[in-house]
């Protein structure tokens, strides 16, 4: 029986990516506001700048950023475990958290496969987590986005499940655009934060498979160094990949060979590695093995 993990102790966060601005005598809001973009409960679809959609600069007419800093996206699976990956037919919880927090503020989300742009998988809002989940007019799409009691800095959080598709469908991509609004009651000069996430699927890498790596990552302040260690059962070249939480790649390097038995290399990283959390991805040959890793300097 496959477990669904609720963040309960993520503090609620944010607010509306649209209109989400008292109207109260406001005739500029007013008008903006006939495109039914009055939006403080989010329930805007086509607006997170995924292939073939807009964000939410066709009703605000702030700029758009890179969100890659500003929106910090995290996917947890069942275990309450950080990933990059996903397995069919799992449902994994996924956080945003504005690094900012604006006092007004909100985002929409979707997520697709990468071949055909199509939608992939189930989301559900949910309401401890002040995210509320809905499709477009012909349903080819679903979205998540912030709620009503949601869009200001009082909520830290936006937490919302996804169930993975029951068939592999390769890489998939959460498209997903925030609104830092200025909270001047119209839609002009907001900041729009643009993001892409790639979750990886899992599929070809058994469990048995992972579990006869022993693989472990550790790091240590003296020196600067990632230490890893694991069991080969071939001896084939080695890639080293850090990874942050936006699941950008901060640093990769090419290693020797590998041995037949137990392997222990030390990787120095460089001083521009900030401190925080991070996953290392670690292959042998085409052999997948993970874990997660907090840089303490």
């Amino acid at each position: 029986m496959k477990k669904i993990i609720t963040l309960f102790v993520l503090p609620l966060f944010i607010g509306g990516v649209f209109a989400f601005q008292s109207v109260g005598g406001n005739e500029k809001l007013e008008k903006f506001s006939s495109k039914a973009h009055a939006s403080a409960g989010g329930n805007q679809a086509g607006l997170t700048g995924a292939p073939a959609e807009n964000n939410c600069t066709q009703c605000h007419s702030g700029s758009v950023l890179d969100g890659s800093t500003e929106n910090q996206i995290l996917v947890y699976n069942s275990s309450f475990q950080q990933v990059t990956t996903y397995v069919p037919g799992e449902t994994y919880t996924i956080s945003l958290q504005m690094a900012s927090n604006p006092s007004k503020k909100g985002f929409s989300a979707t997520i697709l496969e990468n071949t055909n742009n199509n939608k992939v998988g189930t989301t559900a809002g949910m309401a401890i987590g002040g995210t509320t989940d809905f499709s477009n007019a012909g349903q080819t799409r679903d979205y998540v986005s912030h709620t009503g009691a949601s869009n200001t800095s009082a909520t830290s959080v936006w937490t919302w499940n996804w169930t993975a598709p029951v068939s592999d469908e390769g890489p998939v991509t959460i498209y997903l655009a925030s609104n830092s609004a200025n909270n001047d009651g119209g839609p002009a000069g907001d900041a729009i934060y643009l993001s892409e996430r790639i979750l990886n699927s899992t599929l070809s890498l058994s469990e048995q498979e992972v579990d006869a790596t022993n693989f472990v990552a550790g790091y240590s302040s003296d020196g600067n160094n990632v230490t890893v260690r694991f069991n080969s059962e071939e001896a084939d070249n080695m890639n080293f990949n850090l990874v942050d939480m936006n699941g950008r790649s901060v640093y990769h390097q090419d290693l020797s060979t590998s041995i037949i038995g137990g392997n222990t290399h030390t990787i120095t990283l460089p001083e521009e590695i900030k401190n925080g959390s991070y996953i290392v991805h670690f292959f042998v040959g085409n052999k997948a093995m993970s874990s997660n890793l907090v840089v303490n300097k």
